[in-house]
């Protein structure tokens, strides 16, 4: 059983076919051979009860407030401002390159939208100063991967839907180490242009007065995080209230700044529509798989393999986050969330584990997979931005920053408190 659905999916994904109908595809394939329930009666309830989940509303909220931040052109605005604190350096702006990733996490809940926003502001930079391109490409295709950790999270949101966690205790557990793995990507920066100072030297020039000049354009992402997730722990509104209220900021900073027409918001809205449409169709898939696996009884048979192991808790949860870093080179990280967590939660909390911290190590495992080829979707996003230059430059650019990013989840692993501190002081 367990063969088949993994020789399904993988087929399925070498033949280029959509995540969505990958996962559609195979819980219809496993329901013909192994259940007695029909698929398509199955795929339509599993599917509407998925979409009646009130915590999913905040997903198409959140997609539309990163996405008219990004047509207000807050975030190249950022970048600028960042850029003259922080040029001076070891690695220049690729500092501001992991900065602004960092602060538009806390605006855009994604990754891809990150990447692709940080790039498109960044890349023209790489000639213009004469960085080592790889490790600049590398800084933006990492430090995009933020955006599913700090949040507020459209990724932490699913796994607090998937597994009945509270979202703000995830959103709390997921600060810390968002912010220490963003500190984890500048040193490594620094570290590399320490050793090879030709590969992104200090940039000189910037006055005070230019730095403090850009300190306003700081101000409304910081006002969007606040309201935000400050709306959530002053107990003003829930998560997807919360989010509701980040769009309403958000239309109010595009007006202030001048920036919203009626082009801006058709832009804004087919945006969303779009990317909305792709996780929920990712989402209803999933969800039907999920049903199918629990109908055939494959969901007891990884139970019962990994109580066969006779591992202790530690072990096997070495063993899930190998399983996590493999499947991780082959399937797309929303699929990949949606598919195993409700399978390795119920494990991983039976041994002694607390759900919100494993939901932390499993966003930072699918971080991983955004940035491991040959499906890293932000390795691509980033070569997508790009004018010229082969693929292989932003593939050899971001490995320092995975080893920063394994070596952050081995200190989660290693010292749970990282992630159940924050928790545990709101608590």
């Amino acid at each position: 059983m367990i063969p088949v659905t993994l020789a399904a999916l993988f087929a399925l994904l070498l033949l280029s076919v959509p995540v969505a109908a990958v996962l559609g595809l195979t819980g219809v394939l496993l329901s013909s051979l192994y259940a007695f329930i029909p698929s398509t009666r199955a795929a339509g309830t599993v599917s509407w009860g998925a979409m009646n989940d009130s915590v999913l509303v905040a997903v198409p909220l959140f997609v539309l407030m990163g996405e008219v931040m990004l047509r207000a052109g807050i975030a190249a605005r950022m970048y600028a401002a960042l850029s003259h604190w922080l040029t001076w350096l070891p690695g220049g702006l690729m500092h501001a390159n992991i900065a602004t990733s960092a602060l538009f996490a806390a605006t855009s809940g994604s990754s891809v939208a990150t990447a692709a926003t940080v790039g498109t502001t960044a890349i023209p930079e790489i000639a213009r100063h004469g960085y080592n391109e790889p490790l600049f490409l590398g800084s933006i295709a990492a430090s995009g991967t933020l955006g599913i950790l700090i949040p507020p999270s459209i990724n932490l949101i699913i796994y607090g839907a998937l597994t009945n966690s509270s979202i703000p205790q995830l959103y709390l557990a997921g600060f810390v180490p968002g912010v220490g793995l963003a500190l984890l990507f500048s040193l490594t920066v620094f570290v590399a242009c320490r050793i090879r100072p030709e590969w992104g030297a200090a940039e000189a020039g910037v006055t005070w007065r230019r730095r403090v000049s850009g300190l306003p354009h700081l101000i409304p992402p910081l006002g969007i995080f606040l309201l935000v997730v400050g709306s959530i722990y002053a107990g003003w509104a829930t998560p997807t209230e919360a989010a509701s209220l980040g769009v309403l900021g958000a239309f109010a900073i595009a007006a202030a700044t001048g920036s919203l027409d009626s082009a801006m918001i058709r832009a804004a809205f087919a945006g969303t529509m779009r990317t909305t449409g792709m996780l929920i169709a990712i989402i209803a898939a999933a969800y039907f798989l999920n049903y199918v696996f629990g109908s055939i009884g494959l969901t007891r048979n990884v139970v019962a393999f990994f109580n066969d192991l006779g591992l202790g808790p530690y072990q096997t949860l070495a063993v899930i986050v190998v399983f996590y870093l493999i499947l991780g080179l082959f399937m797309e990280t929303l699929s990949l969330m949606v598919a195993t967590v409700p399978i390795f939660t119920p494990i991983v909390v039976s041994m002694g584990f607390d759900p919100v911290w494993f939901g932390v190590l499993v966003i930072m495992l699918v971080e991983t997979a955004m940035i491991t080829p040959p499906v890293g979707i932000n390795l691509f996003v980033v070569q997508g931005v790009r004018t010229d230059g082969i693929f292989r430059d932003v593939v050899v650019g971001v490995l320092p920053f995975l080893a920063a990013l394994l070596l952050a989840i081995l200190v989660v692993v290693l010292v749970p408190d990282v992630a159940l501190w924050l928790p545990s002081v709101f608590n």
